[in-house]
């Protein structure tokens, strides 16, 4: 008697995607919601749905930066129904794993910025807008010194941008403007027009 051989695995159909049972994992890669699922995986968060959606909306855009009230509106607008309470844990809990930067703005505003590197920023006040600046440098000569007991653990920069005054504006009161027009440092140090 000959020992037949069992038929092949037949592909199965769910959702009118054929399928094979078995198939590696690795061969997702490129999948974005795989990949969203394996990097909350990987920082220690459960990838739940609400998590996958959120994730999907911060990382598939590229880089950008967020405050919570804005990723409510655009889980709104992409029909994923999650509480603005809801928005703020996820989001606080992605900044503790690693996966966002939490930036506070004069403690009145938070944003959250997908790139995690280290790097500064430009807030342009007029349209609450942050803008990457490349990492620059910091002397820390010219930082003043930590209390004793403590070290500097790192140094973000928000330069603070407002539109320039169009000609015949009054310009601000703490800057000076020369008599040719050029820039001025202003009896506060910084750079007026």
């Amino acid at each position: 008697m000959v020992a037949q051989k069992a038929p092949a695995a037949s592909p199965r159909t769910r959702r009118g995607t054929t399928f094979r049972a078995g198939a590696a994992l690795g061969k997702l890669a490129g999948c974005p919601f795989h990949d969203i699922r394996v990097k909350l995986s990987e920082a220690g968060l459960r990838p739940t749905p609400q998590r996958i959606a959120l994730g999907w909306l911060l990382f598939a855009k590229g880089d950008r930066h967020l405050t919570a009230e804005i990723l409510h509106e655009e889980a709104q607008a992409s029909r994923v129904t999650i509480s603005l309470a809801t928005i703020y844990n996820s989001l606080n809990q992605f900044s503790e794993a690693g996966l966002l930067r939490e930036i506070a703005i004069d403690g009145a505003r938070t944003y959250f910025d997908t790139n995690v590197s280290d790097h500064h920023h430009f807030l342009v006040e007029s349209a609450n807008l942050l803008i990457d600046i490349p990492k620059v440098g910091i002397d820390p000569d010219m930082l003043p010194r930590p209390p004793a007991g403590k070290m500097i653990a790192s140094v973000d920069v928000i330069v603070h941008l407002r539109d320039e005054p169009l000609s015949g504006e009054a310009v601000r009161p703490d800057t000076r403007v020369a008599e040719d027009g050029t820039e001025a440092l202003s009896e506060h140090g910084y750079r007026g027009r």
